[in-house]
């Protein structure tokens, strides 16, 4: 990767929560520069929401996972399915925590029985470990464990393209391992599920203006927002993802 000046831009395929409050669409994000794209998780409506912004699975050339929730990952089996029934043929790398292809094997024999669709494509599965920073041509990643759900492997990711960093928090709630994330993000983007109801495994607005200080990012952008936090959306004085909003970077 080269350090010189990237161009790159971010649009918000989903950014809604795992019931879809306010009708927003589940969590992906597509990044592009003039010679790759790649999504940051593929949650269950990804599809709907790539073709919504005329976006075609054939051009995408990697997929990031944070955790093994529906809303996450769920989309990978109508992606990859469309990719198989298509023929394509392009190489596609999929980085995630240990064990995806084995939950995409059960997955698609659940969802298409004897269908065949990872044995016809040009996969590449890489499971990262925390810490450790996965180098790829175009980009690299770098995986931070957070505070969610523990049987789904929840993840934070660090994502540098030649001389940008955009970080995402994956579904967490405080931890310090957060300003890790952050540090010096050109864009972080940020969980704030709730206003001020405080549940377990999830941020609330509150708690996060208080942290906000400690993170260091350059740029903040909440997502995975519920119908609380939506309702109050008023008295929130951060930026706020939207389905189909662009960032250029």
């Amino acid at each position: 990767m080269s350090p010189s000046e990237t161009q790159l831009t971010l649009t918000i395929i989903g950014c809604g929560d795992a019931f879809g409050s306010g009708g927003r669409l589940t969590t992906c994000f597509h990044v592009k520069t003039p010679d790759h794209q790649l999504l940051i998780d593929c949650g269950i409506s990804s599809l709907t929401g790539l073709r919504q912004n005329n976006i075609k699975q054939e051009d995408v050339d990697a997929i990031l996972i944070t955790h093994f929730h529906g809303d996450h990952y769920g989309g990978l089996p109508f992606f990859l399915l469309e990719a198989a029934v298509y023929g394509r043929t392009k190489p596609l790398t999929i980085i995630s925590p240990p064990g995806c292809k084995d939950r995409l094997g059960k997955l698609l024999e659940l969802l298409y029985p004897s269908s065949i669709v990872l044995e016809k494509l040009n996969l590449a599965f890489i499971e990262y470990k925390p810490f450790e920073k996965v180098v790829q041509e175009k980009f690299s990643v770098q995986a931070f464990p957070v505070v969610h759900t523990e049987a789904s492997l929840p993840h934070g990711l660090r994502i540098e393209i030649g001389n940008k960093v955009i970080s995402y928090s994956g579904d967490t709630e405080w931890t310090p391992t957060l300003k890790d994330i952050a540090k010096d993000a050109d864009l972080f983007i940020c969980e704030c599920n709730f206003f001020k109801l405080k549940i377990k495994n999830h941020l609330n607005y509150f708690t996060l203006k208080q942290k906000l200080p400690e993170l260091g990012h350059k740029r903040i952008l909440l997502t995975h927002l519920d119908q609380e936090m939506l309702d109050n959306i008023s008295e929130v004085d951060l930026d706020c993802a939207s389905d189909w909003m662009v960032i250029e970077l």
